[in-house]
């Protein structure tokens, strides 16, 4: 008989919820002009409120992963996505400054968890082979959400104030929950689902593959498993790329928008168009690398080729792509510069995610929160820095030019220190 599948629908629920978290997240970025009108808004205070969620983002993404590890990918999830459909209902009754604050605050705090509890879930579900090709199916949400949510968004702000645009975003959120905590379960063994093949599969060794097996562990994280997560060279060099690549991403997803509408004067339906090829092709490429890695993992055995070298390639090719972006005013060159960048530093988003996996599977979640709190801290600088250049001299080239320097400076890093094969620690003992 055909072994059940089930893995890969646990996989659709977390590109499901992780695309939703991303609308979410990035609406706002398209609201923001209405917003500042309505409720008075200086680009100062723009940009704090667009930092905002940041601030709660780092403080659960980092508690979410030991979360997960703890209590498992389920329960925290379920919780998560409950609180974050309420910080977006509470956007769209938000009165002023304070309570929009407030409420972006609330969203970061509810949606840190998401990415810990996804790798979690990953970790206990797929076998090392298939471990880079189901994250970057579930992380391929990140950048077609981003494409989509431009013109849904910009089209529900057309047709409704946006007011109402969050509250049916607020819908949009609450529908998901039952459906994760009723069909997913965090131990496969568990489900209903899957069968006895499907589990021998999930839990396969290749013992061709450098990468740790499969390993399900729920307890609070040891002293000297923390030692390690903070002081191991090849996490230490991916928490830096990652943080990175969350300037990248949240200053394209909070600033974009603004940048076209400012410098090259274009309405807000026109900016939504825009948007669509940068995270369009960010999609493809991130898609179309998580397989790469695993492929290269598969002929060649080694980390360090399958994970190392797309992640400093990809941050070398960001780097370069948005300096034209800083020195032109030509929007076809603009646009151009800001698809290759885009693209190219989400393109090995799958790998930053299986080198937690592949180093420490029985701590992934752990990791995660870690590497994803220096993502947050990239997450509340990006925009904030970039209101602050925009209010001291009106333009967004620095920005850009910062952004070459910091993805130069991962490529470095990387090359020098990041070495999952050598620095991967052993299975975790049993509990």
């Amino acid at each position: 008989m055909t072994r059940t599948r089930y893995r890969w629908f646990v996989v659709f629920l977390l590109f499901a919820i992780t695309g939703v978290n991303y609308i979410d997240r990035a609406a706002i970025s398209y609201a923001i002009p209405a917003i500042q009108r309505d409720l008075g808004l200086s680009p100062a205070d723009t940009g704090t409120i667009l930092g905002a969620f940041g601030l709660g983002y780092a403080l659960t993404t980092l508690l979410g992963g030991f979360a997960v590890d703890r209590y498992g990918a389920r329960i925290v999830l379920t919780i998560a996505a409950i609180l974050w459909s309420l910080s977006i209902g509470t956007t769209a009754l938000a009165g002023g400054f304070v309570v929009l604050y407030a409420a972006r605050v609330l969203l970061g705090v509810s949606e840190g968890p998401n990415f810990p509890a996804l790798t979690g879930a990953v970790s206990r579900w797929l076998s090392p082979h298939e471990r880079a090709t189901a994250l970057a199916n579930a992380l391929f949400a990140v950048p077609l959400a981003l494409a989509v949510g431009g013109p849904i968004v910009t089209q529900l702000l057309g047709w409704l104030d946006w007011r109402l645009t969050f509250a049916a975003l607020f819908v949009l959120s609450a529908a998901w929950v039952p459906l994760w905590y009723f069909l997913f379960r965090d131990d496969p063994a568990d489900s209903r689902f899957v069968d006895a093949s499907e589990l021998a599969h999930i839990r396969t060794r290749d013992p061709s593959i450098t990468a740790a097996p499969h390993a399900t562990l729920k307890s609070w994280p040891e002293p000297g498993v923390l030692r390690t997560l903070l002081t191991n060279r090849t996490l230490l060099a991916n928490y830096w790329a990652f943080f990175v690549f969350g300037y990248f991403l949240f200053f394209f997803m909070t600033w974009l928008p603004s940048y076209l509408e400012r410098k090259y004067g274009l309405n807000l339906q026109t900016v939504g168009l825009f948007t669509v090829l940068p995270w369009l092709s960010a999609a493809v490429l991130l898609w179309l690398f998580g397989r790469w890695s695993d492929y290269l993992l598969k002929t060649t055995g080694r980390l360090r080729v399958a994970r190392s070298w797309l992640i400093a390639g990809s941050q070398l090719v960001a780097a370069l792509a948005v300096i034209p972006v800083a020195l032109t005013d030509n929007l076809t060159v603009a646009i151009a510069g800001i698809t290759v960048a885009v693209a190219a530093s989400m393109g090995a988003n799958a790998a930053y995610y299986a080198v937690n996996v592949d180093i420490v599977p029985h701590r992934a979640a752990t990791a995660l929160g870690i590497m994803d709190f220096a993502f947050a801290i990239a997450g509340f600088l990006a925009p904030a820095i970039t209101g602050w250049v925009l209010n001291l001299r009106g333009s967004f080239a620095d920005g850009f030019l910062l952004m070459t320097a910091l993805a130069l400076s991962s490529v470095l890093v990387v090359l020098l220190f990041h070495h999952p094969d050598r620095d991967r620690e052993s299975p975790a003992p049993k509990a």
